[in-house]
């Protein structure tokens, strides 16, 4: 496939589309119109339109059936903070609903630059194959000598086979090629497209990765508003609430959420953990960066991602000890240290360094890996689990040495840790006996580390969300009264108090997360742009799509964008039949009140949980008995194309 590199870019996006067919060995590229870009704007919504087109109604998330779409945005490549991100979508081997997952780095402007908007993978390759991208043309070669490498190894090999060390590389690693559930997509051998098992799609493919190289920057409308946006993030970042994201990464938020009781601990049976400390972005910052001792320049262990002025992406190393990890495989987020930390009792933050790195080698989404092993943890302690089940082992609470084991033994699939690989609510069905009580999955995936019982909006979010919990997927509470300004932009300007669950959380949540699944469509960073306490507003990012695109868009043209894409996923989970009854929180968010902290006693009353539900199924316009979109919503969202493709779907909406 051959672009003409005569030929100028359009404005922020390269016109063209690669269709990858596994099973025929063929490539081809389309090259939609400017009214295509315009509806979805890259990222998730555009993968969804192909996923709704192409994947057909009770497809095998393993099988060749599942399609897998990788998109970047129309802000992707431009020389600005936040714009390199891509994000996958197909159906999830996790939940079986859609899944979703986002990623930064490098890699996605360069598949920008080398001639392409996005991927479409259909099919199954009879051997392990590799995708090779580079200035305006693509080819499949074969990976048979890489199936089976840890990402570093597997990433180096590629640029020295293509000669070019500027080669950018998105992979699987074992945990991928082995299918584990939530394996993970890498990228510079530590970011994640993390969530929903997009590793395990692309495995079931025999797709090992895709390498990009290219030099062609993305056309600019107005450079002059553009150049005006780009120089004021680095000129206000260290003024702005964002600026300790730049310095400590978001492992900054350790400590405050153990002061407000919302630190998950013990697989969610306390909000507080007495070991934060340990665990904390300051402890990260100042004895476990690489280079920490000697870089006077406030920039050690500090990665970044494509032109962006942050540098929040930890770089940890453990030289000594039993933890040993190499700085190549990236340092924790806070949902990591989190995950593999209080949710397990565990205050070793070299531990957690060894498992963050273990997930990104074997390539794992750390959120669903350590909340597996603590809910295995509390399943252990309750009894529920014995040694027969777990070949001998004891998984006790705060045994460091176990913790990072078990994360090995998932990458593996060996012993126990194949069972664990299923993901949680996977693994609890397996085994029954009441392991399902201990559960803290919605759709079966496991939740992250902002809980809902102390931000009541979340419960809502994280039931409904079309491929499970996500704290990514809306604004958190506290924003709404804490940002009157920016929030009124986007036409909220009646804040709650603390811990209410009723209509008006429930419109900012709705309004939030149209928001934010407009930022996945887009493909910005959450970090850099967004309604609260991020660097630029909502109000920039429009100004910014007006700068790069030429397009006369509007507040409400990018929030419509949002909705689609939303309405898009809900539609596809109506298609499978997944519907309201899957729109649940896990049992012991309801009936076990955390114990400790300022959140001591803090549950989800049941009853006030399902009216807010109903809210947000009318705010939506959605079926308050299905849950499903109505026919009147999707023909406003220029969305009745997909009923009229799908007979389940006009079964369903019927």
């Amino acid at each position: 496939t051959t672009i003409d590199w005569r030929l100028t870019m359009p404005n922020g996006y390269t016109g063209k589309i690669l269709h990858v067919d596994l099973t025929a060995g063929t490539l081809t590229t389309e090259e939609p119109d400017e009214s295509f870009y315009r509806t979805y704007m890259g990222g998730s919504a555009m993968g969804m339109h192909y996923v709704l087109k192409d994947c057909p109604a009770g497809a095998d998330p393993l099988g060749e059936e599942n399609v897998l779409a990788l998109f970047n945005g129309i802000l992707t490549g431009t020389p600005i903070s936040g714009q390199s991100r891509l994000t996958s979508v197909a159906r999830s081997p996790l939940t079986n609903a859609i899944g979703d997952a986002q990623g930064g780095g490098f890699f996605p402007a360069e598949l920008k630059l080398a001639g392409y908007d996005g991927i479409v993978v259909r099919g199954k390759s009879p051997k392990p194959v590799y995708l090779w991208i580079h200035h305006g043309e693509a080819e499949l070669r074969d990976a048979s000598h890489l199936w089976g490498k840890i990402t570093g190894e597997a990433e180096q090999q590629i640029r020295d086979e293509l000669e070019d060390k500027r080669i950018e590389v998105l992979q699987i690693g074992p945990s991928g090629e082995k299918m584990v559930r939530y394996a993970a997509l890498i990228s510079m051998s530590n970011r994640a497209n993390g969530r929903t098992g997009m590793g395990a799609v692309m495995g079931s493919k025999m797709l090992k990765a895709i390498a990009v190289r290219g030099k062609q920057k993305p056309g600019i409308a107005d450079p002059d508003a553009f150049k005006a946006l780009q120089k004021w993030g680095p000129k206000n970042l260290a003024d702005s609430d964002s600026a300790g994201l730049a310095k400590y990464g978001t492992a900054e938020t350790t400590a405050p959420q153990h002061h407000k009781g919302g630190l998950p601990t013990f697989n969610f049976n306390s909000g507080v953990f007495d070991g934060y400390e340990a665990i904390d972005g300051v402890e990260l910052y100042d004895k476990h960066l690489k280079g920490h001792e000697k870089d006077e320049q406030d920039r050690f262990g500090r990665d970044t991602c494509f032109s962006c002025t942050y540098r929040c992406k930890r770089v940890a190393e453990v030289k000594e000890g039993p933890f040993q990890a190499d700085a190549l495989y990236g340092g924790p987020e806070y949902e990591t240290l989190a995950t593999f930390g209080s949710y397990c009792g565990i205050d070793n933050m070299e531990a957690i360094i060894k498992a963050n790195a273990l997930c990104n080698m074997y390539g794992m989404d750390t959120i669903s890996c350590g909340a597996t092993i603590s809910w295995a943890m509390e399943a252990w302690k309750e009894g529920k689990l014995t040694a027969e089940d777990t070949g001998g082992l004891e998984l006790n609470y705060g045994d460091a040495e176990m913790m990072v084991r078990l994360t090995e033994m998932i990458g593996k699939r060996e012993g126990f840790g194949d069972l664990l690989a299923e993901g949680s609510a996977m693994a609890a069905k397996k085994i029954g006996r009441g392991t399902e009580d201990y559960l803290i999955t919605s759709k079966g995936q496991e939740a992250p580390a902002h809980m809902p019982q102390v931000k009541r909006s979340l419960s809502i979010i994280y039931a409904a969300n079309p491929f499970g919990a996500d704290h990514m997927s809306s604004e958190h509470d506290p924003s709404y009264k804490s940002y009157p300004e920016r929030m009124s932009y986007i036409g909220l300007d009646n804040p709650q108090p603390k811990l209410a669950l009723n209509e008006e959380m429930m419109r900012f949540a709705t309004v939030t997360q149209h928001l934010y699944s407009a930022l996945d469509s887009v493909n910005v960073c959450q970090f850099v742009y967004g309604p609260a306490w991020q660097l630029y507003g909502t109000d920039q990012l429009v100004e910014l799509i007006r700068a790069v695109t030429g397009w006369d868009v509007d507040v409400q043209e990018v929030l419509q964008v949002g909705e689609r894409r939303l309405n898009m996923m809900r539609l596809f989970n109506a298609r499978e039949g997944i519907g309201r009854a899957e729109d649940k929180l896990p049992k012991k968010m309801f009936d076990r009140p955390l114990e400790g902290g300022r959140s001591d006693g803090y549950h989800i009353d049941r009853s006030e949980w399902d009216q807010a539900l109903d809210d947000y199924y009318r705010l939506n316009d959605w079926d308050l008995e299905t849950g499903y979109p109505n026919r009147a919503k999707l023909e406003s969202l220029g969305l009745s194309w997909v009923v009229n493709e799908s007979s389940e779907l006009s079964e369903a909406l019927a």
